[in-house]
């Protein structure tokens, strides 16, 4: 995944709430469905997160039943998603910084 604010809105939305749907979590993420799949797959592949599926109906040999998964972010990617937290904030200061300095410069003129 080429944008690490992507994978870090991902790595949210699934420590948030890991039952949600890829429909509701690709709405969330504002991407889409094909996308979110396509980055869910990719953060599996990475050893980001675990995907587990239940079947949401009581019986099970119905083929009619539908599966649900449920998205659980690994060791690993705990402790991605937090050095990319502390990076997302650092870079924040900076921009904050620097248009306090903007702000600055513009009243002393």
């Amino acid at each position: 995944m080429k944008n690490q604010d992507e994978l870090f809105k991902i790595l949210r939305e699934v420590e948030k709430n890991p039952s949600l749907s890829q429909r509701k979590m690709a709405e969330n993420v504002n991407f889409s469905l094909g996308k979110l799949n396509y980055c869910i797959q990719a953060l599996k592949k990475k050893g980001l997160i675990k995907i587990a599926n239940f079947n949401k109906n009581e019986n099970r040999f119905n083929p009619k039943s539908k599966n649900n998964y449920f998205y659980i972010l690994t060791p690993k990617g705990i402790s991605k998603k937090t050095n990319m937290a502390i990076n997302f904030l650092k870079r924040k200061m900076i921009e904050y910084d620097e248009i306090k300095r903007e702000i600055d410069n513009y009243k002393n003129k």
